[in-house]
């Protein structure tokens, strides 16, 4: 299926890509005299640049071993090593279960040893519990700490190594460039109360007091109406972004409420703790939003309709599971995108769930991501990612990241009420499948949700709630028609499209009239 932006408020990806601009313009990415010296960062972040600018993405496996050892050495050393079983060919599918089978366990156990014999000619005393950075129990991938550049060259020269790829490498890296300042916070702090709403323009009071974002009117995407037939009732999403807010009861004590009820919220994590060595420290990360981002994806894909006057979902009958796998929208560290393969295989491995949704994303390519991403894909579950999010100069020529290119996902990106552009920040590109009505062309406002506590709506744009109402729409949908399949559901999507004759190259098959979809209004 080619059939999937980052994200909503998109400061960090925005930020990345600038500061890269800026620093590819300062230097070429030349190689050292001396292949024992690193790249620097604004080398590396040179290559990385040239790469987007030429191809629309960053492959890792494209580069050298000096490239990969560089960016080791410029982040946290922490390399993710995909292994297969002794005679599988590269490209070979994973298995179900990677321990469970002898030919695979064997081969992660001898890709181990030759790490740690390798890493220990600089480090004698170097023990396999301080080599795995991170625990894996499904798929065929190591996460450990390699220092020396002979590894990264053995590794990836290794018959049973199917990529070796730096985890914490991602360009304008904080660790890399903490002169410039961090940029670990991106995309948070912006779900606050919006100051200004107005009934009957912003939005539409319904029969019970819940608000209606202007984004949910029928001229759009036929939302309200669609709520005659199905409100999501049924259905199970997990939105994989920065957590759930602990002080926003509609998405705890008051998840059922007024016409929402009989559903269920689960609040989980998987961002991993901090470790030095193998030994954690610092706080265990809980289920808690402390971004924001997060929170407002879950408000906006299924908040209840509820008589508290806050606003309301689209799929406001839908089960909901929030996972907490990211520190912030840009999936920039080892730990984030440890935490986010994590979250794929939770949801992979929930039979009850059918839709997962992720609001973010990186500019590299991450194949450990990718095995995550296509164990839950293979298990039957309709991946939505966003497009991406950024400044307006990025967004111009920065197409769909990662991992919403990948085939698995469905890339979906924001639009403005003209119908007919982009909104401001998103991006475009032939990756994309479903655009979705986040921003007035007259005034700029974008869709409201859930604050992080209270009842007054906040206000979410870019392709971040793009993809949440995507699933959010699909959840409603699917409600209609429980017995069908993916593939089924996603015929019904296609068809219900603007796009529907003939696919853009930009924005895919376009707006999905949900209210076509579920056979209450026209198309």
């Amino acid at each position: 299926m080619r059939t999937t932006t980052l994200l909503g408020p998109a400061a960090v990806l925005a930020f990345s890509l600038a500061s890269c601009q800026q620093q590819a313009e300062l230097a070429a990415p030349a190689v050292p005299e001396t292949p024992t010296e690193a790249l620097t960062a604004q080398q590396l972040d040179g290559q990385i640049m040239a790469g987007l600018r030429k191809d629309g993405h960053y492959d890792w496996a494209t580069a050298s071993d000096h490239t990969i050892w560089s960016a080791l050495t410029r982040s946290d050393f922490v390399l993710a090593v995909g292994y297969r079983a002794a005679g599988k060919p590269r490209g070979c599918a994973l298995p179900d279960d990677a321990d469970q089978e002898p030919a695979w366990q064997a081969a992660r156990q001898q890709v181990l040893q030759l790490i740690l014999a390798e890493e220990r000619k600089a480090n004698p005393q170097l023990t396999l519990e301080e080599l795995v950075v991170f625990q894996e129990n499904t798929l065929p991938v190591l996460n450990v700490l390699v220092h020396e550049l002979s590894t990264v060259q053995l590794l990836r020269r290794s018959g049973l190594v199917r990529y070796a790829e730096p985890m914490g490498y991602e360009p304008y890296h904080p660790v890399a460039n903490k002169a410039a300042g961090s940029l670990t916070n991106s995309g948070c702090g912006n779900n606050t109360a919006t100051a200004g709403l107005v009934a009957g323009d912003d939005y539409a009071v319904l029969s019970n007091g819940s608000k209606s974002s202007w984004s949910q009117a029928d001229q759009y995407h036929g939302i309200r109406s669609s709520w005659s037939q199905s409100t999501g009732q049924g259905m199970k999403v997990v939105i994989i972004d920065t957590g759930c807010s602990d002080a926003q009861e509609n998405l705890g004590s008051a998840f059922n409420q007024g016409l929402s009820s009989g559903r269920t919220i689960e609040r989980l994590v998987t961002y991993p703790r901090n470790s030095l060595f193998g030994i954690p420290y610092g706080d265990t990360p809980t289920a808690n939003d402390e971004c924001g981002h997060g929170t407002s994806m879950a408000g906006a894909c299924a908040g209840p309709r509820g008589t508290d006057g806050a606003a309301v979902g689209v799929a406001y009958n839908a089960n909901l599971i929030t996972i907490h796998a990211t520190e912030d929208v840009f999936i920039d560290g080892s730990r984030e995108l440890k935490g986010v393969s994590d979250a794929y295989v939770l949801a992979a491995n929930r039979p009850d769930v059918r839709i997962i949704s992720m609001s973010m994303g990186r500019l590299t390519s991450s194949s450990q991501l990718a095995d995550a991403i296509q164990y839950a894909y293979g298990k039957g579950k309709l991946i939505y990612c966003a497009a991406g999010t950024s400044f307006d100069w990025t967004a111009g020529w920065a197409g769909v990241i990662y991992p919403a290119s990948l085939p698995e996902c469905v890339a979906v990106t924001g639009q403005k009420t003209d119908l007919s552009t982009r909104c401001d920040e998103c991006h475009v590109g032939a990756d994309v499948e479903f655009t979705v009505v986040m921003q007035r062309t007259s005034n700029d406002r974008r869709p409201l949700t859930l604050a992080m506590s209270g009842d007054a709506a906040s206000t979410v744009g870019g392709s971040s709630v793009a993809t949440s109402t995507m699933a959010g729409m699909t959840a409603v949908l699917w409600a209609k028609y429980p017995t069908e399949t993916r593939a089924q559901i996603m015929s019904r999507l296609v068809a219900a499209s603007s796009n529907r004759n003939a696919r853009s190259s930009t924005f895919g098959w376009g707006r999905v009239n949900l209210g076509a979809a579920v056979g209450v209004l026209p198309l």
